[in-house]
């Protein structure tokens, strides 16, 4: 496993593209946009400007790091050495699977393909190729150069090697590989997204405010970010996704995603990347936003 292949080149993906490159590999990053391209190489530049200011790397180890990634528009064209492709595109299923029936077609007979999706069927994703058993889930953390966790998610067909295979190459990454099995949300999601989805909620029902939820989620829980922060964080849109394959995977009412969350993604507040959710981070820092959503 010499040669990586990442698909998409926003914040997962430029941050999958990194961790593999500090760590030796060689990585081909994928994007149609030229334009997003040059902003995931920036910004993978300024997260290894934090590290050497943190003296974890030198300038040096930046300078290795970027010689490792080399950047393509079109698929075909940057898979063409790929032992492993993981596609981190918009956790939308038709567009997954679009992708892998692509990369089943252009890549070599022997390469792995895996998904950074974070609650899709690995199976699903799977059937749309002719190499089910050599297809995976590499779910990431974000930030992926920071946190250690990724989430190995077996389909139904895929063999022990690959599997193996994974595992270990999760490990020289530096980070801690852990096998889960093929269900909506697999671990991750399937117990943190509910979490997030009541809190919202809460919010909406007028238990509480967002700093007041959120503040007794840190200090009473012991986590170090509020649900409603952390939503901000993920991406409004991107917590619906999961809720929405959750609630029709699992056919609960539980699952059910809150009118508050639907209704925020359908007006474009998004959080950290529209600049507002529950927090407005316009100007770079968490400052409340109040609303009429939120007076009770």
């Amino acid at each position: 496993m010499k040669n990586i292949a990442v698909i998409g080149s926003g914040t997962m993906g430029n941050g999958i593209a990194h961790v593999f490159a500090q760590n030796g590999y060689k990585v081909a990053l994928i994007d149609i946009s030229e334009e997003a391209l040059k902003r995931a190489l920036a910004t993978i530049g300024k997260n290894l400007d934090r590290q050497i200011k943190k003296e974890k790397i030198t300038e040096d180890d930046k300078a290795a790091t970027l010689a490792n990634i080399t950047t393509f528009t079109t698929v075909k064209e940057g898979v063409t050495a790929a032992d492993l492709v993981v596609e981190a595109a918009t956790e939308n299923p038709e567009v997954k699977f679009k992708i892998f029936k692509e990369l089943d077609e252009v890549c070599k007979p022997e390469c792995i393909l895996a998904s950074n999706t974070s609650s899709i069927s690995i199976t699903k994703i799977a059937a749309q190729t002719k190499r089910p058993e050599q297809v995976i889930g590499m779910h990431f953390m974000n930030p992926v150069p920071v946190m250690k966790l990724v989430e190995i998610i077996r389909g139904y067909k895929t063999t022990d090697e690959v599997t193996k295979i994974i595992m270990e190459t999760s490990k020289s990454l530096g980070k801690v590989p852990v096998e889960v099995n093929d269900y909506p949300g697999f671990v991750a999601n399937r117990i943190l997204m509910p979490m997030i989805n009541e809190a919202i909620i809460t919010l909406n029902e007028g238990i509480a405010g967002v700093e007041e939820i959120d503040t007794v989620m840190k200090l009473g829980m012991a986590h170090p970010m509020g649900p409603l922060q952390l939503a901000d964080f993920i991406g409004l849109d991107v917590c619906l996704s999961i809720m929405e394959v959750l609630y029709e995977g699992l056919g609960n009412d539980k699952y059910a995603p809150s009118p508050l969350l639907i209704n925020m993604v359908s007006a474009g507040n998004l959080g950290v990347k529209s600049g507002e959710g529950f927090y407005n981070w316009t100007h770079g820092t968490k400052e409340l936003i109040v609303s009429d959503y939120f007076k009770k």
